[in-house]
């Protein structure tokens, strides 16, 4: 029997849908006789002979989707998943989108930036005994393929030279294209994905990533490259088809952070700071800042080293979680540090704990990146207004989902706030554009010298209009400049955020997973929201909900829909709910790679009163606490009963 009719016959013993077994069968059958192809041959037949059908049927019943942004999932063998082939495609797309997009240019260049990822076949997916060519392929062989294709298009790659053991995060990708003048770049990360995974984020000439349309067609254009043009990049860089990046650029941006000091440079050992890039690449950016500002950053020892398997990490290397910070935790307890710092393997987003004591000798509390948000967007305003430097009208940007905070806190400081953007930092750097374009955003009027500070909840901040994207580097420096600041004053950024609390208003803020299981997860995904959509609840978690908002409605504040992926990220349900002194709101989205919805929670209070008893403004905390649950867990019945399903035991579990 043929390796087809071995494949067949193992496929059909998977519930899968009979049109995915053909579209796989189809795909293995050019990957096993096309010479394109031929050194992934040995994996594939060892993957049938030890009949891993589940394997083969995953890799290659589709090609791996090109996302608003890119491709990113697990590294291996077959169109989905990522591989030179799949990132060969994206990237000949990208030059048929940058032709289209500069017509006549000539040269077109693209900055390429990678990550520390190398892939080691952790999963233990394929045979170890025989040749491999997807086996400890890096992201700067990733880029260094790029290149090739980009050449090979009569487009100028600009790259690090082959044996620089340096890394572009992606904050400094942002800023290098825009200092280049560049048409566009390209990013190879998977951010805190497993370490078995990669993936590629185009850029545009702005240092963003696309919005809709552009990302619709850029999209389409991938989807239809037939031919990848390809020369070696050892044979492009000897015929000069591929630049190789000074360090001008990067002194350049560890500059431009440095300008966004709002205190100047710490004396010597004023403030403890424990730095860990987490095996990433936020040395090179966030990690260099801190130590040129003065701040003399702590090292983690073992994890200071950039390492695609990052080992020595607890559970992923993301600031929102905890748990991956209990090594640098546990520095800073010896050291008796003031405040804990980490970044994630691009470095584009920051995670913080804060000592409790302003000797150092407390315990650490983490900082949620709504409290980041809220903390960093009130010490600059703060900041800049004691300095005198503050503009007239400030502006602020952040998200639908991120803490309402911080819109109290920048309407205190006369800013005009966005605060109604989907989710995705492009969405900040495209509404920063038309300000530096137009001179105006919806409602909001001004220029790029009005930018303040741009935040959203999953720990991404810019706090410079020189990078359009995340941007751990300024944001490090911000944040260790408000501990500084608290510190001289004999307080903590715990004592800060409580402050805000009473100031603003107590905001409780978290995340609820939806998830459906199962070929139907997806269909009931939709299903669901559909129903929600045309018949939302009336009260959720024993409030009042006092407004509904859909954004996919053409007749609403959105307006029509520029494209399909327009469509797609409008994909929102907000429900507004209020009663008891309490404001809430409820958004909720759909993941656009996995049968899962985000429930964004957040409940707030009013800001505390002179005169209020410490106990009763407690109760009222805790009261919110208390409903920022029920809230959970009444909108997931009501969720799931719209498809006739009941939540498992533990499915409202809540995450900030």
């Amino acid at each position: 029997m043929d390796l087809i009719s071995q494949a067949r016959a193992g496929f059909a013993g998977i519930d899968a849908d009979a049109a995915l077994k053909e579209k796989a069968l189809t795909n293995l059958n050019t990957w096993l006789t096309h010479p394109d192809f031929a050194a992934y041959r040995p994996q594939i037949e060892s993957l049938c002979h030890a009949g891993a059908w589940s394997v083969l049927l995953d890799s290659f019943y589709q090609v791996m989707p090109f996302g608003t942004g890119g491709r990113r999932g697990a590294v291996g063998i077959g169109p989905n998943r990522m591989n030179l082939w799949t990132l060969g495609a994206s990237v000949q797309g990208h030059c048929e989108y940058l032709r289209q997009r500069f017509p006549g240019v000539s040269p077109l260049r693209v900055v390429l930036a990678f990550d520390v990822r190398q892939f080691e076949d952790k999963r233990k997916v394929y045979n170890s005994a025989l040749p491999n060519p997807v086996l400890h392929l890096s992201s700067r062989e990733f880029c260094q393929h790029a290149a090739g294709v980009y050449a090979a298009n009569g487009i100028q790659a600009v790259i690090l030279p082959p044996d620089s053991k340096r890394y572009i995060p992606t904050p400094e990708l942002s800023f290098t294209i825009r200092y280049l003048r560049a048409h566009g770049g390209l990013n190879m990360t998977a951010s805190h994905n497993p370490p078995d995974d990669n993936g590629s984020k185009f850029y545009d000439d702005r240092g963003s990533q696309l919005v809709p349309p552009e990302d619709q067609l850029m999209s389409e254009m991938v989807e239809e490259v037939s031919v990848i043009k390809h020369i070696p990049f050892a044979d492009a860089l000897r015929a000069g088809k591929v630049q190789l990046l000074d360090d001008a650029p990067h002194r350049a941006f560890i500059e431009l952070c440095r300008h966004e000091s709002v205190l100047g440079s710490p004396k010597a050992d004023e403030l403890r700071v424990v730095f860990t890039p987490m095996h990433g690449c936020g040395g090179f950016c966030a990690g260099e800042v801190l130590e040129a500002q003065g701040f003399r950053p702590i090292p983690v020892p073992e994890q200071a080293t950039p390492d695609g398997q990052f080992p020595n990490v607890t559970k992923t290397p993301n600031p929102e979680v905890p748990e991956c910070m209990d090594r640098a935790e546990r520095v800073g307890t010896e050291r008796h540090a003031d405040l804990i710092i980490s970044t994630d393997p691009d470095a584009d987003r920051l995670g913080a704990m804060a000592n409790r004591s302003p000797d150092g000798k407390g315990m650490f509390r983490f900082i949620t990146g709504n409290e980041l948000a809220a903390l960093l967007t009130h010490f600059k305003l703060a900041q800049l207004a004691r300095a005198g430097s503050l503009p007239a009208a400030p502006i602020v940007i952040t998200t639908e989902v991120t803490t309402g905070q911080v819109t109290r806190i920048g309407r205190q400081f006369g800013a005009q706030v966005i605060s109604d953007l989907l989710v995705g930092f492009k969405y900040h750097a495209d509404a920063l554009w038309q300000i530096e374009s137009t001179g105006q955003y919806g409602d909001v009027r001004g220029s790029v010298a009005d930018f303040v500070i741009a935040t959203e909840e999953s720990h991404g901040i810019m706090a410079t209009a020189g990078v359009r994207d995340k941007d751990s580097a300024c944001a490090a420096l911000l944040l260790a400049e408000a501990a500084l600041y608290q510190k001289r004053q004999g307080r903590t950024l715990v004592d800060y955020l409580d402050d805000l609390n009473r100031q603003f208003g107590y905001f409780r803020n978290e995340l609820l997973n939806i998830v459906l299981t199962g070929l139907e997860g997806k269909v009931n995904m939709a299903r669901m929201l559909d129903a929600l959509r045309r018949n939302p609840p009336k009260e959720i978690g024993g409030l009042p909900v006092t407004s509904f908002e859909d954004l996919q409605d053409p007749d609403g504040r959105m307006g029509p829909f520029k494209g399909d992926t327009d469509k797609a990220a409008r994909n929102f349900l907000i429900f507004r709910l209020g009663g008891d002194g309490q404001t809430a709101k409820v958004c909720l989205r759909p993941s656009g790679t996995e049968p899962k919805a985000k429930a964004y929670i957040e409940v707030s209070g009013a800001p505390w009163k002179a005169g209020t008893p410490q106990d009763t403004w407690d109760v009222s905390c805790t009261a919110i606490d208390v409903r920022v649950q029920k809230i959970a867990t009444d909108f997931l019945t009501n969720a799931l009963a719209t498809i006739g399903q009941t939540p498992a035991p533990g499915a409202d579990k809540l995450s900030r």
